[in-house]
């Protein structure tokens, strides 16, 4: 299993496969993701990239984070682990709070 990288501060008129061949200059891509909002489908300016080793992962970092990409300097580091969601969100209901004229005569 390779190392994900997270790729931030992305144009938003950089494509996937700007991104998939920048990272191939250092070393063997596996995967490559960039995130796009789901209801207009425009980027949201940062990526996933999945090198095939922790090696060629640590290279990419040293020689991509901070270099210059369609007038942004990028933002490469080690991706976190994808966390746990919760099934729905909390249950926000009307709590009645005593209030008001309602029982009066």
């Amino acid at each position: 299993m390779g190392t994900r990288l997270y790729v931030g501060n992305l144009s938003f008129e950089t494509m996937e496969n700007d991104i998939q061949s920048l990272f191939g200059q250092v070393g063997t891509v596996t995967d490559c993701h960039l995130v796009s909002d789901r209801f207009t489908g425009k980027s949201r300016g940062f990526a996933f990239v999945e090198m095939s080793n922790q090696a060629e992962a640590t290279k990419a970092i040293a020689e991509l984070n901070g270099k210059d990409c369609d007038g942004r300097a990028l933002t490469v580091n080690e991706a976190k682990p994808r966390e746990e969601r919760s099934g729905g969100g909390g249950g926000g209901g009307y709590g009645g709070g005593g209030g008001g004229n309602r029982n009066r005569y």
